[in-house]
């Protein structure tokens, strides 16, 4: 056996070096699907972020618009207290 390779590569048995082959390939399907679970998830927290921004918006208009109408009926009650 030639110095500096491991024992799985010796050439005597090659059914190690498939099953550590094999091991190797499992594992990396192991990695890549919880990349892939991970980028899922990171997208739809993406979503949610951005739907909560747009709900956050939209109440904040209607209570700009509810302020404005609340001006607007304190100067008429004003207006109408003058007369």
């Amino acid at each position: 056996m030639p110095r500096g390779l491991p024992p799985y590569l010796d050439g005597e048995n090659p059914m190690k070096l498939i099953i550590v082959l094999l091991a190797a390939a499992a594992l990396a399907g192991c990695g890549l699907e919880t990349a892939s679970t991970a980028a899922t998830a990171a997208a739809l927290k993406k979503a949610e972020v951005e739907q909560g921004k747009r709900t956050m918006e939209q109440a904040q208009q209607k209570i700009g618009q509810a302020m404005e109408q609340a001006g607007q009926r304190a100067q008429q009650a004003g207006d109408a207290a003058e007369k």
